[in-house]
């Protein structure tokens, strides 16, 4: 084993210098706060939130109360069906690729009859490796209610064209909503440049952040119509109100909160999105390494299973194994060499960061030569 691990998994969760001690000192402040005797540890820890939110809201140009904190995307996605207001979904269509994050479809699939709409699913076709742009408008008539994008898809890093499908979801008056999880944090992406109806997203993978430190942003008139049905203390304007007669919806997107927050994650979150707030040439580096992982992949004549344009694709770079090797032999086989990567199925998911180079790429490669 080696003391410089080469490190390609920022689709999962991404690493920076530093990390473990950052997040260990934001935890040990928490640890004490929480622990210490006296009334103001609510005070406190809602503070240290909002600069979580805030972090979030500048990261993708965020207008001020349209932002607040979820555990995670499905959680996310189930606030936001169960707000809506009925009309928008009962009696349609809400529209998905078959490459979504397979969670989302877990629960797509389980609120249609409830909600009563029907999930349609665009398919992958025959051969290829992600669900087509214009396969999704062909499927998207004036019936769909609600169709849910994946900025980058997780099992080929495939970036829909998020302009052309937008736009396309006005003319038929659907709600647009957007997950950002896989490309948020190394893409560029903006809400007030591309405005949707709503996004979500995690603060894992190119964020470097913690599980359960999820978001819900939603346009400000959409907030205004929706009700969840999920909905606690923190739902209201004053989450202290113990009238139990008298509940009424926070005015902003603070309605989508329901229960005691979860601060800690939250908290253990901040000193990554600060330090990703810091950084310039993030992406250069990457297409760099991702450029290096083609052409090698090339050399060796295993066949790119992500968009070889750029402007098509995220970070990562997936690579279709051969038919007649063991996928989980050859991450096991790579792990013993200190090179970490996964495969869901024959697709193996390479992602270089920051703390990855081109010496990795070469060992990656050397270990693939020597395993396959």
């Amino acid at each position: 084993m080696t003391t410089d691990p080469a490190y390609f998994l920022y689709h999962s969760i991404g690493q920076y210098p530093g990390k473990a001690e950052e997040m260990a000192a934001a935890l040990s402040a928490f640890s004490e706060d929480w622990g210490r005797r006296d009334d103001a540890q609510w005070p406190r820890v809602l503070t240290a939130r909002a600069e979580f939110l805030s972090l979030w809201r500048t990261l993708i140009d965020a207008p001020e109360d349209t932002l607040t904190s979820a555990e995670n995307v499905t959680t996310a996605l189930f606030s936001i069906l169960g707000g809506l207001p009925p009309e928008r979904l009962r009696g349609r269509k809400v529209l998905v690729g078959a490459d979504c994050f397979p969670s989302l479809h877990f629960l797509l699939n389980g609120m249609a009859e409830r909600l009563g709409y029907t999930l349609e699913t665009v398919p992958v076709r025959q051969g290829d490796f992600w669900v087509r742009d214009e396969d999704m408008i062909a499927a998207w008539g004036p019936d769909v209610g609600l169709a849910l994008l994946t900025f980058v898809t997780s099992t080929a890093s495939h970036r829909c064209d998020i302009d052309a499908l937008r736009d396309h979801g006005t003319r038929m008056g659907s709600i647009v909503g957007l997950d950002l999880t896989q490309g948020v944090g190394i893409l560029p992406f903006s809400v007030a440049r591309t405005p949707v109806d709503f996004v979500v997203s995690t603060s894992l993978k190119w964020l470097c952040g913690t599980p359960g430190a999820g978001i819900i942003q939603m346009r400000k008139a959409l907030i205004e119509r929706c009700k969840p049905e999920l909905r606690g203390w923190f739902s209201q304007e004053n989450p202290f109100s113990w009238d139990l007669d008298g509940f009424e919806y926070a005015p902003d997107a603070r309605r989508f909160e329901h229960g005691t927050p979860s601060v800690l994650a939250c908290l253990g979150s901040i000193p990554a999105l600060k330090w990703h707030a810091a950084q310039s040439g993030l992406l250069d580096h990457n297409r760099t390494l991702t450029r290096q992982v083609i052409e090698r992949a090339r050399e060796m004549n295993l066949p790119l299973a992500s968009p070889e344009a750029e402007d098509r694709r995220g970070g990562s770079v997936m690579l279709e194994l051969p038919g007649d090797c063991d996928p989980a032999k050859v991450v096991d086989g790579l792990r013993g060499r200190s090179v970490h990567v996964d495969a869901r199925g024959r697709i193996l998911r390479i992602s270089p960061g920051t703390v990855t180079d081109d010496t990795h790429v070469a060992r990656l490669f050397d270990g693939l030569a020597a395993l396959i």
